[in-house]
């Protein structure tokens, strides 16, 4: 198991994220081509998985996309952006995937938009 798997803890496969959010399969796909959502190929089979944590009450957390389009232009793969978003911050008193589901995110960017200098 990588570190990033480790590290997430809770995945779920493109069909689960699809039942969970009420979309077709091809929505999830759709979601993650514009950058709303990203995945990795995570256990024993390699399969296609979101973190839980990405999504909220049914919806994928509101200001997570912004975050990984800034991740990406700052040049993040996006098993290194979900590492970032997963790593405990104490400056942040937890994850910024967690300040991200507070609604914390203008701090959360301003973090990410310093990576890319």
């Amino acid at each position: 198991m990588s570190t990033v798997e480790t590290l997430v803890g809770d995945w779920l496969p493109l069909p689960d994220v699809a039942q969970l959010l009420d979309v077709s399969i091809t929505k999830v796909h759709g979601l993650l081509d514009e950058r709303a959502l990203a995945a990795l190929r995570v256990g024993e089979r390699r399969i296609r998985s979101v973190p839980a944590a990405f999504l909220q009450d049914g919806h994928v957390v509101d200001s997570l996309k912004g975050t990984i389009v800034v991740l990406s232009d700052a040049g993040f793969s996006d098993e290194e952006l979900i590492g970032w978003l997963f790593t405990p911050d104490e400056s942040l008193r937890g994850r910024p995937i967690d300040a991200l589901r507070e609604g914390r995110k203008t701090e959360i960017r301003r973090r990410a938009q310093s990576l890319a200098w």
